[in-house]
């Protein structure tokens, strides 16, 4: 069985891909390009800042990249929401990618407190 990091680091990258996916369908008006470029630095660097994490030299880094990727995760959500908002991409698409977002910041927010509660 894989161990727990390993799990997320895989989820990760499966949620990568997904904001790849969304960034090439919605890259054909200024605006999506705009809020494409947007969303695929931040929804991209989540997982390369938790693999970063996982590779920490100390507990203290280890947080702090933790928390690094968790800002890139919520800055995702924000991108996520306007594009469903004004409709650039409407669907379940865009409401899965929403819902994994959500659930991919409480897994690293509750990461984050019990690598504190462990300092």
């Amino acid at each position: 069985m894989e161990d727990k990091a390993t799990q997320i680091s895989d989820r990760l990258l499966d949620y990568g891909a997904t904001v790849i996916k969304i960034c090439v369908k919605i890259n054909k008006t200024a605006v999506g390009r705009h809020i494409g470029n947007q969303l695929l630095r931040a929804g991209t660097s989540v997982g390369a800042n938790y693999e970063e994490a996982c590779g920490a030299q100390s507990k203290a880094d280890f947080i702090h990249k933790l928390q690094i990727a968790l800002k890139e995760v919520r800055e995702s959500l924000y991108w996520l929401k306007l594009i469903q908002r004004s409709n650039i991409l409407e669907g379940e698409e865009i409401k899965k990618a929403i819902n994994e977002t959500q659930q991919v910041s409480a897994i690293i927010g509750r990461s984050i407190i019990t690598a504190k509660k462990r300092k």
